[in-house]
């Protein structure tokens, strides 16, 4: 493993992450171009728990009245930051469970999909018309609910295709279902906690199987770095985008990248 092709990578997965371009999609699109096929199961989970850390960094409040919110209610302190904060801990259990179920009934179906660059390039397709549509959704004012939180999470689920972005997908989701925009894209990056803890999870028996090479820990390690600096500053702009409404900047790239993908895979 070459150190800059794992700081590209590490960058790239960061920043697309957070933002709706899908990073799965770039993921396998960058592999293919820098010839960085063999980076391993390892690296990839390495990547996704850096752009964990940056989650951490930038919702640690929220993270942790969350931790503290189920002790608190069952001690029986109700007061509204105390409820509101324990049942969103509820609701992203919810929104986790679809993609729970799909990865384990599909989880080899879906890593097949995951060496082909056109499933990659036709799911960027739906990203980028996600988010030019996300441009007419009116700004909600609806809360989170039982009904809302599972219908995001199965939204995320159907992002475990590379090239449909699991931050947009969710986002436009609860969009579509009347949600303020900020507290959508809030609820995204939340609920990416556990899905992505859940994958690596899933993929411990090949981690086990397939241990990092000696000598590749240096690069492993400036890959993650990467991951954590570009996932912060991912996450600051898309929240900063989102309070202007102008995702569909992103489906424009989206749909300019997957029209570039396309001519290239068939010309």
């Amino acid at each position: 493993m070459e150190l800059l092709k794992a700081v590209l990578l590490g960058t790239l997965q960061g920043l697309t992450e957070f933002l709706p371009v899908s990073s799965s999609g770039h993921l396998v699109i960058g592999a293919e171009l820098l010839g960085f096929q063999d980076q391993g199961i390892f690296f990839e989970i390495c990547l996704h728990l850096g752009t964990l850390v940056a989650v951490f960094v930038v919702f640690w409040a929220e993270i942790v009245a969350m931790a503290r919110a189920p002790f608190q209610y069952l001690g029986g302190n109700r007061q509204e930051s105390v409820c509101l904060f324990f049942r969103w801990d509820g609701y992203v259990v919810l929104a986790t469970l679809p993609a729970v179920v799909v990865g384990l009934l599909f989880k080899e179906d879906i890593e097949l999909f995951f060496n082909s660059t056109l499933v990659a390039y036709l799911m960027l397709v739906v990203t980028g018309l996600l988010m030019l549509a996300s441009r007419y959704l009116p700004q909600g004012e609806k809360s989170l609910d039982v009904p809302r939180s599972l219908l995001i999470g199965c939204a995320q689920a159907c992002a475990i295709m590379p090239g449909l972005s699991r931050s947009g997908s969710t986002i436009f989701t609860g969009m579509a279902l009347g949600i303020p925009r900020e507290t959508a894209a809030r609820f995204s990056f939340i609920m990416s906690i556990p899905a992505i803890l859940g994958a690596a999870v899933l993929h411990m028996g090949d981690l086990l199987a397939s241990p990092p090479a000696d000598g590749t820990m240096f690069n492993l390690a400036a890959g993650t770095l990467a991951a954590v600096f570009s996932g912060y500053l991912a996450i600051k702009l898309l929240l900063a985008v989102i309070r202007r409404n102008q995702l569909h900047w992103f489906g424009y790239y989206c749909l300019l990248l997957a029209g570039g993908g396309l001519l290239h895979h068939f010309w």
